[in-house]
C-alpha cells in the first residue's frame, strides 16, 4: 500500500497534515486529517484564579479570541452565580457578531476565494489573496474591508483587535459610549454593501463549481447549533438543536450546558484533535457538523429580512438541508450579512448605552459551563474550581473537534475522486486541502507561518519503500 502525505495543509489557521493511502491498483483506500500540534490550554489553566480565565482563554486563538472570551465569561458567570445585566448581554453579542464577520471574511475572501476565482488547479504561486487582488480587485477590497469592519468594532469595544479583555465574569468591564456607537454605525452601510457584492459574485459563479460541490464532503450527517426559542439563529445565547440529514429533530430546546449528556469525545492515534460525536447514536456513527452550514440547516429563519431573503434563495437552489460541505462558503457569506444587520439592530436600541454592565459576586458554585457560537461552530468551556476560586479542571470542546469526523470523511471522499496512482497532479492535492478549508478549521490561530508554506508528498510502496517524493513545485510543473 502506498501512502501520500500532504504536510502542511495550507491556507488554514494552524498546522495539520493529510495522509492518503493507496493500494497496489492505485485506488485510495483510506485518508486521515492529522492535527500535529499540542496547545495544552486545558492544563495551563489549572491553578489560575477563575477571574483570569476569560482573558487567558482569549489567548487560545488569534482569529476568534472573542468566542473563547464569551464562552469563558459565561462559565465564570455560572460559577459566580450572577445574573448578567441585559445591557452587558447585548454588548457581548455585538462583539461576538463582529468577530464572526471578520473571521468569515478571512476564511472566504483570503483563504478560499483564490481557488474559486483562479481555479483549484491554477498556478499556486498566484493562488492567494494577492492573485485575487490582481484578477478581481473589488472582490479583494471587499474582503479586506469586511475583515476591517469586524476588527474595528472589537477594538472600539475591547480596546484592541486581538485578545481583548473587555468581556469579564459578570458582564463587561465598561459601558458603551455614544461616540463609540456612532462610529460603528456609520460604517455599517459600506460593510453591508460589501457583503451583498460578495454574495452576488458567489451566486453568479456557483454553477462553475458544480463538480466540487458534488464531491466536497457531500454526505448525510447530523447538524448541531444554538437556536433562539423563536427558531431564529442564536450566536451567543440559545438552546441546543440537533437534526438529522432529513431535518428530523433529535434534540430540540435543550439546555446546552450539560453537553456531556449529548456529546461524547473520542481520541484517535493519528491526531491530537479530539473527535466529538452525538452520544445517543455513538462513535463513529454519531458524526455531526457545526458552523455556518449546520446553523443554516438547524434554524427556522435567521431573523433579519435581508439575510432571510438570501436564506430563502439558498434553500431554493440547494434544498432545505444541503449536505455538501462546499456550501459552507455560501452559508458563511449569508451569515456575514446577517451579523452586520444584527450589529446595527442592537446598536440602534437606546438602552445599549446603559451604565449597568457588570454583576459582581464571590464564588458561589464549584462548576460552570459556558456555551457560545464561534465562527466555526458551537463552543463549550467547562471549568471546576475550589472554594477559593482556583481552577482545578478544564475541558474545552471546540468547533473543529465537532467537525473532526466530518473532515476526515470529506478528505477520503475527495481523495478517492481525484487521486489515482502515484502520479499526483498539484490541482488534485489542492482539492484535498480545499475540502478542509470549507470547514475553516481553527487549529491554532495564534501560530503563524511567514513566507512560503512547503508541501511534500511521500509515496510509499506496499513494503514501506519510498517510491517517489514530490514537492508542490514539481507537482505544479
Amino acid at each position: 500500500m502506498s501512502e501520500i502525505t500532504i504536510a502542511p495543509v495550507t491556507r488554514i489557521e494552524g498546522h495539520a497534515k493529510i495522509t492518503v493511502f493507496v493500494d497496489e491498483a492505485g485506488d485510495v483506500t483510506d485518508a486521515h486529517f492529522h492535527v500535529t500540534q499540542v496547545r495544552g490550554f486545558e492544563r495551563i489553566a489549572q491553578g489560575r484564579p477563575v477571574y483570569e480565565m476569560p482573558s487567558l482563554m482569549a489567548r487560545i486563538c488569534g482569529i476568534c479570541p472573542v468566542s473563547h472570551l464569551v464562552a469563558s465569561a459565561k462559565a465564570c458567570d455560572e460559577i459566580l452565580g450572577v445574573a448578567v445585566p441585559p445591557v452587558a448581554i447585548r454588548l457581548r453579542r455585538i462583539m461576538n457578531l463582529a468577530q464572526i464577520v471578520q473571521s468569515h471574511a478571512l476564511s472566504f475572501f483570503h483563504l478560499s476565494s483564490p481557488d474559486l476565482l483562479l481555479g483549484f488547479g491554477s498556478d499556486p504561486v498566484s493562488r492567494n489573496i494577492v492573485g485575487v487582488a490582481e484578477h478581481a480587485p473589488e472582490l479583494a477590497r471587499d474582503g479586506i474591508a469586511l475583515r476591517k469592519f469586524g476588527q474595528e468594532i472589537i477594538e472600539r469595544l475591547g480596546g484592541k483587535r486581538i485578545h481583548p479583555a473587555w468581556v469579564v465574569p459578570g458582564g463587561v468591564s465598561s459601558p458603551l459610549r455614544a461616540e463609540q456607537r456612532d462610529a460603528i454605525l456609520v460604517t455599517v452601510p459600506q460593510a453591508r454593501a460589501a457583503a451583498v457584492r460578495g454574495l452576488q459574485w458567489y451566486k453568479a459563479n456557483l454553477a462553475s463549481w458544480a463538480e466540487e460541490a458534488a464531491i466536497f464532503g457531500n454526505f448525510p450527517s447530523l447538524y448541531m447549533g444554538l437556536v433562539h426559542e423563536t427558531g431564529n439563529a442564536a450566536y451567543s445565547d440559545g438552546e441546543l438543536r440537533v437534526i438529522d440529514a432529513k431535518g428530523n429533530r433529535l434534540l430540540d430546546g435543550a439546555d446546552p450546558r450539560p453537553y456531556w449528556d449529548y456529546i461524547g469525545e473520542a481520541v484517535e492515534p493519528y491526531s491530537y484533535l479530539k473527535s466529538a460525536y452525538f452520544k445517543p447514536i455513538g462513535y463513529p456513527d454519531g458524526l455531526y457538523r457545526v458552523g455556518p452550514l449546520a446553523r443554516l440547516n438547524v434554524v427556522d429563519q435567521l431573523g433579519t429580512e435581508p439575510a432571510d431573503i438570501e436564506l430563502a434563495e439558498y434553500r431554493m437552489r440547494l434544498g432545505r438541508f444541503p449536505s455538501s460541505s462546499f456550501h459552507y462558503h455560501w452559508a458563511r457569506l449569508i451569515e456575514i450579512l446577517h451579523c452586520i444587520d444584527m450589529i446595527e439592530q442592537l446598536l440602534s436600541d437606546a438602552d445599549i448605552l446603559g451604565d449597568d454592565v457588570r454583576a459582581r459576586a464571590a464564588i458561589n458554585r464549584r462548576e460552570g459551563v459556558g456555551v457560545s457560537e464561534a465562527p466555526r461552530g458551537t463552543l463549550f468551556h467547562h471549568y471546576r474550581v475550589d472554594s477559593g476560586g482556583t481552577v482545578q479542571w478544564v475541558n474545552l470542546v471546540i468547533a473543529t473537534g465537532h467537525n473532526n469526523l466530518a473532515m476526515n470523511r470529506a478528505v477520503l471522499q475527495v481523495a478517492k475522486h481525484y487521486i489515482k496512482g502515484d502520479e499526483v497532479a498539484e490541482g488534485a492535492l489542492n482539492r484535498v486541502e480545499a475540502v478542509i478549508r470549507t470547514y475553516d478549521p481553527c487549529l491554532s490561530c495564534s501560530t503563524h507561518a511567514v513566507g512560503q508554506m512547503p508541501l511534500q508528498i511521500d509515496i510509499v510502496g506496499p513494503t514501506g519503500e519510498l517510491l517517489r517524493q514530490v514537492s508542490r513545485e514539481e507537482a505544479a510543473g
